[in-house]
């Protein structure tokens, strides 16, 4: 299921979801830079380590993909493409 609308408030560090089904989601720009799903940050992950990212990391860009997005943030990673489903997710 994709999102109808995504938004993106780097001034509150947030990214909004409106899903169809009337849920507003609002996901943490740090926890999404530290939950991204790209390989490199998953391989860290299943190794039992904590991804460490500044507090003022913020998404700079999104991009869409269809099955989800890309995201750009301001530390200059860009390697995940978050599917739909994986947002909800969290």
């Amino acid at each position: 299921m994709n999102p109808l609308a995504v938004g993106n408030s780097p001034e509150k560090g947030q990214l909004r979801l409106s899903w169809p089904d009337g849920r507003e989601q609002r996901l943490d720009h740090v926890e999404l830079r530290r939950q991204c799903p790209c390989s490199q940050c998953r391989a860290f992950r299943l190794q039992g380590l904590t991804v460490l990212v500044d507090s003022r990391v913020r998404v700079v860009e999104v991009h869409a993909q269809g099955y989800g997005v890309q995201l750009v943030f301001s530390d200059g990673h860009e390697r995940g493409i978050f599917p739909w489903a994986y947002l909800a997710r969290l």
